[in-house]
């Protein structure tokens, strides 16, 4: 399983040329916490034949507990990236593997395997994310506020006034995208006080999901040597929008690369969309009251989401499992005729298992040539209860325990996340945010003191 020699003189020597003394075998675990040993570039060989070894029960959902055997974690060639903010470092994504076999418990491992399956219909998926995040500062009393003490407008999204107070770490972040290839194309302040966006081009799903974790250690580092926190939390204000990662996927020919997604003159709905666009969206609505357990993972989650009409510091978040054309209250946004995005992926989400767990939705729409019907072009956000009941819309569960609870009764995701020596990768991570939900659950909060404690 290890590299061959021509992949390892292959990196030792683009190593060289970059001036990179030292590299980053990374892999996350079930949260998408990166984890890391860091290797010097003397020991690549060592590195890339028998992997870099974890104790995975320490570093966090992974499947293991302490009887287990070590986590070889295999860097993949392809992943090697110079990090531009400290560049005598190079980072090489990694596959866990435990005794020789590739660990099925990983996220990484997860994705790769369900885009092996794909490719075996000849079929490539492509994606690009939208990751939105918030700078803040700690006060003294431990909790946050925003880290542009001047930004504090009712209605901040696209300030030009507070994008270029942030100027010199907006501008970095793009040179760094750049410097590591990735073509950054934009970057923005977002629809809260101290939240951005920068965007970069779209890619296969693997690359793409190796790309976000790096971005956010990237924000998370640079944050810090400026004093502040960045969080990719989905709600880290209850009074401000929270941070989404809208996703966009298309599926691609894996033989001539040619997309699949865009309409060819028979469309059936006036969006642009092939056949086959439209069978993926009408997975991914079917089976929305569930995916959204992995694409929204954490309690916090539910707390980006909800039901009513958004104004700025509000929300952004879909509330429904519904598509549309260029309408951003609806799931599944159809920007133009060649991909579609989703909307409900949020900040906290393990990309390998979200694009994992929409590919698997999408490809069981195309498998049952299901129909997503009309598109909704009406604003969700304003139709009553009554209404959308009538027009059959699913409204999405509103915490995650009611999530996991849908994701353990749709068997799709079984094979969507592949299986495990315990059993399928859906049931332990059903077992995983139970508890989790529940931990927070049992929390009293400083809200119930304040409602509760002399109301009787």
């Amino acid at each position: 399983m290890g590299a061959t020699d021509g992949a390892i003189e292959e990196i030792r020597a683009r190593a060289l040329d970059d001036g990179v003394e030292f590299i980053y075998a990374m892999f996350v675990e079930m949260h998408g916490k990166p984890c890391a040993k860091l290797v010097p570039v003397s020991a690549i060989e060592s590195l890339m034949t028998e992997g870099a070894g974890f104790a995975g029960f320490a570093a966090g959902p992974l499947g293991q507990d302490p009887s287990h055997p070590d986590i070889l974690a295999m860097p993949d060639p392809a992943s090697y990236t110079v990090m531009p903010w400290q560049p005598n470092v190079a980072a090489m994504q990694c596959d866990p593997t435990v005794e020789g076999e590739l660990w099925p418990f990983a996220p990484r491992v997860i994705l790769r395997k369900a885009l092996e399956r794909l490719a075996e219909r000849n079929l490539v998926l492509k994606t690009g994310v939208e990751a939105e995040y918030s700078l803040v500062v700690k006060r003294p009393d431990g909790s946050i506020t925003v880290a542009d003490e001047r930004d504090v407008d009712t209605l901040p999204c696209y300030d030009a006034r507070g994008l270029t107070r942030m100027l010199p770490h907006l501008s970095q972040v793009s040179r760094n995208l750049d410097a590591m290839g990735w073509d950054n194309y934009a970057n923005d302040h977002e629809d809260a006080n101290g939240q951005f966006e920068q965007n970069w081009q779209f890619a296969d799903a693997l690359t793409t999901a190796d790309r976000l974790i790096l971005f956010r250690l990237m924000i998370h580092t640079m944050a810090e040597r400026d004093g502040r926190y960045a969080t990719f939390m989905p709600k880290p204000f209850s009074d401000k929008t929270g941070n989404g990662l809208h996703a966009h996927l298309s599926l691609w020919t894996a033989d001539t690369d040619e997309p699949l997604f865009e309409s060819d003159g028979d469309d059936a709905y006036g969006l642009g969309l092939s056949d086959l666009a439209y069978r993926f969206t009408a997975g991914l609505v079917d089976h929305a009251a569930a995916l959204v357990a992995i694409a929204c993972p954490i309690a916090n989650s539910y707390k980006r989401m909800g039901v009513g009409a958004p104004d700025s510091g509000a929300t952004w978040a879909p509330a429904y499992a519904a598509y549309g054309g260029n309408n951003r209250t609806q799931m599944i946004r159809v920007p133009e005729g060649n991909r579609i995005e989703v909307r409900l992926v949020d900040g906290a989400a393990n990309p390998y298992l979200a694009f994992a767990a929409m590919l698997g939705c999408g490809m069981d729409g195309v498998d049952r040539e299901l129909d997503p019907g009309p598109p909704n072009a009406d604003n969700l956000f304003v139709l009553s209860p009554e209404e959308i009941e009538a027009r059959g819309i699913v409204t999405l569960p509103p915490t995650l325990l009611h999530a996991v609870d849908n994701l353990a009764a749709d068997d799709l995701f079984s094979d969507a996340l592949g299986t495990t020596p315990d059993g399928p990768y859906r049931d332990y991570f059903v077992k995983v945010k139970r508890a989790e939900f529940m931990a927070h659950h049992h929390e009293v909060t400083q809200g119930e003191i304040d409602q509760y404690l002399t109301l009787f």
